[in-house]
């Protein structure tokens, strides 16, 4: 019997969040949403605020873009409207099971490579390579320097994504590249800045919504789930919490803690759109 192919964490975090979004905010998309003043922060107007956020970056892109690559293209939402407005576009994702949504939302033809951004091996050339909400996840030296590879002459790169800010107090949140070791890394490539707009407080109410979710709906469950097994199977449970006292410990403190609010996001994460063009390299 052949061994079963092992679930690799950061995939089932991806069809975790996918179920998630589907179920309790009837969204595919998999990014945070940018929140107007008219718009109340609450679960039924987050489909909205990601839409907002997807026209926000689609407002950025240039007048001459023809060619995209979409890096982490998720389940296809961004890519798919992309296609809607005249671009060509092609994917890139390390799921397999997210390519494979991609393909069904925008169609059998599009073309996802299935690999991770650093390790892609294509012959394309892109007026655009984007990367909404994907940009913390690659090797970022290593992905940048793969962005001109991969440029045509004049292309541009555009990130719409959260980052680290430098701060001497050690934040909950840990996603997202050092926004200084980011400047400084691009700062000798040959890149030239077209914009850089800071949208941290429009997408800060996003986090809050996901803590208040994760603090009404989650905490409760886990709490359930843990008393019913305390009654059911009261040594059981004293060994599995003995067992896995530490990674239990390092979930209550990740996701019941209450630290993943707007506040210590403000605090600790800057959430920027940059767009760079490609330039001739220095001499």
């Amino acid at each position: 019997m052949a061994k079963p192919e092992k679930l690799e964490k950061r995939e089932a975090e991806l069809r975790l969040y996918l179920a998630i979004g589907r179920g309790l905010f009837n969204t595919d998309d998999l990014h945070y949403g940018f929140w107007t003043d008219d718009l109340e922060v609450n679960v039924p107007n987050l489909p909205r605020a990601q839409e907002n956020h997807s026209n926000f970056v689609i407002s950025h892109i240039p007048d001459d873009t023809e060619t995209i690559l979409d890096v982490g293209c998720g389940a296809g939402r961004m890519a798919s409207r992309l296609c809607e407005l005249g671009y060509d576009v092609q994917g890139v994702s390390p799921s397999a099971f997210l390519a494979s949504e991609a393909r069904r939302v925008v169609g059998d033809d599009f073309l996802v490579f299935e690999s991770r951004f650093e390790d892609l091996v294509t012959d394309n050339r892109y007026d655009l390579v984007l990367f909404s909400e994907s940009f913390q996840y690659v090797k970022m030296e290593k992905a940048l320097e793969h962005c001109l590879t991969l440029l045509n002459d004049g292309g541009h790169l555009l990130i719409c994504d959260c980052f680290q800010k430098d701060t001497e107090e050690k934040g909950p949140l840990k996603a997202g590249p050092r926004l200084s070791r980011f400047y400084e890394m691009i700062s000798q490539l040959p890149f030239e800045l077209v914009e850089d707009i800071d949208i941290t407080d429009e997408t800060a109410p996003t986090a809050d919504l996901t803590d208040s979710v994760y603090q009404n709906v989650f905490h409760p469950v886990w709490e359930v789930a843990f008393e019913r097994l305390r009654s059911t199977h009261p040594w059981l449970t004293k060994f599995l919490k003995w067992k896995f006292r530490k990674r239990i410990e390092r979930i209550e403190r990740r996701y019941f803690s209450g630290q993943r609010d707007g506040e210590h996001y403000r605090k600790f994460k800057s959430y920027r759109l940059m767009l760079y063009r490609k330039v001739a390299p220095r001499l």
